[in-house]
């Protein structure tokens, strides 16, 4: 096909020869098969700011950081500049939770660069050597799917030991490759520590695996991974080797309200008397 203006530059840098079928174009990207130094490759490109819903994506900011306080003033300003520099850190979200995720041992495509808006990543393939398909578009055997449904597990248990929530895990953002599923779509990641939203995210991304893979194995549903992973998670118990038994069962102790209460008033008064002296 005709290459796209929009491939210009990595063309000039001879990053990409050739640009050889688009794969999908969806609300946020538009993605490609190209040709880069003989190897096929996946290439992500991002799509303008105003295609995204900022509203819906705000939950996801949370606990970001950003360069410095003009972007952080320009972002909260949502003005042009801020709306270019937060379109900006959306992107660079994704790249570096690929990064991540890949040194942390989850299955994610490889990145090889990343210019003018444009993510070059490794063509997930099948054991066919053909592009590989949603995990939507797979139909499973029940073992196959207890099997995919235990990896996938792991991996959200890796991703949360390196400190991500993916925030939209669900079989439509999974590719099943020759050796395995592969996790893709990742520009809304959320740090699992200093963002307030991430255990409900966690929780439904658990909840959405377990629904699909339940279609096919419908002992699944009876799992409850999402609260028992957050749990050891929050306990700071959680490893990548820690084995899970699919089952929570709630807390029947009550919350001592009154005494929490009376710990915050009397640090209150011990601030209060230290500023006296």
């Amino acid at each position: 096909m005709k290459m796209p203006e929009k491939f210009e530059m990595l063309a000039q840098n001879g990053l990409v020869d050739e640009v050889v079928a688009q794969l999908m174009s969806g609300k946020e990207a538009e993605v490609y098969v190209v040709q880069s130094r003989g190897e096929l490759r996946c290439a992500k490109v991002y799509k303008d700011a105003d295609n995204r819903s900022f509203s819906t994506a705000a939950q996801y900011q949370e606990g970001r950081k950003v360069r410095n306080s003009r972007q952080a003033r320009a972002i909260g300003k949502h003005s042009k500049f801020g709306r270019k520099e937060q379109e900006g850190a959306w992107q660079n979200a994704e790249v570096e939770a690929l990064h991540r995720l890949a040194a942390a041992g989850v299955r994610v495509p490889q990145v090889f660069h990343y210019v003018d808006g444009i993510l070059l990543m490794e063509l997930v393939v099948d054991a066919e050597g053909n592009i590989a398909p949603r995990l939507n578009e797979v139909r499973l055997s029940e073992a196959k799917a207890r099997d995919y449904h235990r990896a996938m597990i792991r991996e959200i248990v890796l991703m949360l030991c390196a400190g991500l929530v993916h925030g939209d895990l669900s079989p439509y953002n999974v590719l099943v490759a020759g050796d395995g599923l592969v996790i893709i779509d990742l520009p809304q990641a959320v740090d699992a520590a200093g963002n307030n939203n991430a255990a409900g995210m966690l929780l439904r991304d658990v909840a959405n695996m377990t629904a699909y893979f339940g279609r096919f194995a419908p002992g699944l549903l009876e799992t409850d991974y999402g609260r028992e992973i957050w749990k050891l998670y929050a306990t700071g118990e959680l490893l990548p080797t820690t084995r899970l038994t699919g089952c929570f069962e709630e807390s029947t102790l009550h919350a001592d309200v009154g005494g929490v209460m009376r710990e915050i008033e009397s640090a209150r008064r011990w601030h209060e008397l230290s500023l006296l002296r």
